[in-house]
């Protein structure tokens, strides 16, 4: 089912999801059925799989000289997803992205999509590679979000790359986009954000799910100059508990975010690592309880494959 389908079926109650990473390059699923078994108490009606760009590694070889080789640490985003949907019945939202893909290799990676009955799918430029200092497009692939957009939109439509196609079947993909109440750090102000998400939802994006933030008014101001700008769509927060005081200066120099003054303090005052993980935990349940009253249609949790926290959280909200 689609992700606009789930919200409108809930008519008006807030929904609860998350998101996780596929497992490393060797690993088998069954770390990732651990990090989703604990969460199907709250009915999650779609679980989001994130997809990393290849990075390099350089390989030595005997006569001394390195190699520079591309190297993907989590290839196996769709088979996840497939696993995900078998296991449990629910709908998985893959992650497509721009970096380390052609435009064929994309449309090659819908048509799996499609095949295996997914119907989501969010779409991202994606980071950089650690190795670069910006993103750098990979040759005859795609250099935006909004490309991806319109490459997607284009196979709803019945359009595939190669116009020698005859009969082609339109997908019927629903397409998520990101969406930045503090701006995306690459911007060079909101206005101009506001900008290019308006230029994705025209080209079809259905929803927009958020970046995390930690201050509630920052997603309100966020809607509120989305539907100003005629940005319609759902809008779903992303969250995640900040659970060690390393990620006081982690999030906002990885993410561009600001942690509000009392929730700085906080975590700064207490005297150990478990109490940092507990006013963590106590802030996003404040927090989410907030964005249930506030409408939020659905409440989305950045796991990163550790559910413990995301279920306290859950199990105090929902």
């Amino acid at each position: 089912m689609k992700i606009t389908d789930h919200i409108i079926n809930a008519k008006g109650k807030t929904l609860f999801s998350f998101e996780l990473l596929p497992p490393i390059k060797g690993q088998s699923i069954k770390g990732i059925f651990d990090a989703i078994d604990p969460l199907m108490e709250f009915n999650p009606p779609f679980i989001d799989v994130t997809y990393l760009r290849e990075d390099y590694i350089y390989k030595q070889h005997e006569n001394g000289l390195l190699e520079k080789v591309a190297y993907r640490k989590r290839p196996s985003t769709v088979a996840t997803c497939a696993a995900i949907m078998n296991k449990y019945k629910v709908d998985a939202v893959p992650h497509l992205i721009c970096g380390g893909f052609t435009k064929d290799e994309t449309e090659n990676a819908l048509i799996d999509l499609q095949f295996l009955g997914i119907d989501n799918v969010l779409v991202l430029r994606g980071d950089a590679r650690k190795s670069d200092s910006m993103f750098i497009p990979t040759p005859n692939g795609h250099a935006y979000a909004s490309d991806l957009v319109q490459h997607v939109g284009d196979m709803n439509n019945g359009r595939y790359l190669h116009d020698d196609m005859e009969s082609s079947e339109k997908t019927d993909f629903c397409i998520g986009v990101a969406g930045y109440p503090e701006k995306h750090f690459e911007s060079p102000n909101l206005d101009t954000d506001f900008k290019y998400l308006k230029l994705k939802v025209d080209m079809g994006a259905d929803f927009i799910v958020t970046q995390m933030f930690f201050d509630n008014n920052k997603y309100k101001e966020f809607v509120d100059k989305c539907r100003a700008n005629g940005i319609m769509v759902p809008i779903i927060p992303g969250l995640k508990p900040i659970t060690n005081s390393k990620q006081l200066m982690s999030l906002p120099k990885t993410f561009h975010l600001d942690i509000p003054l009392a929730l700085s303090e906080a975590i700064q005052a207490c005297k150990n690592e478990k109490e940092v993980k507990e006013v963590g935990i106590e802030w996003m349940i404040n927090q989410g309880k907030e964005l249930r009253e506030m409408g939020a249609p659905v409440l989305h949790f950045y796991t990163m494959g550790n559910p413990e926290p995301t279920k306290r959280i859950a199990r105090a909200i929902f």
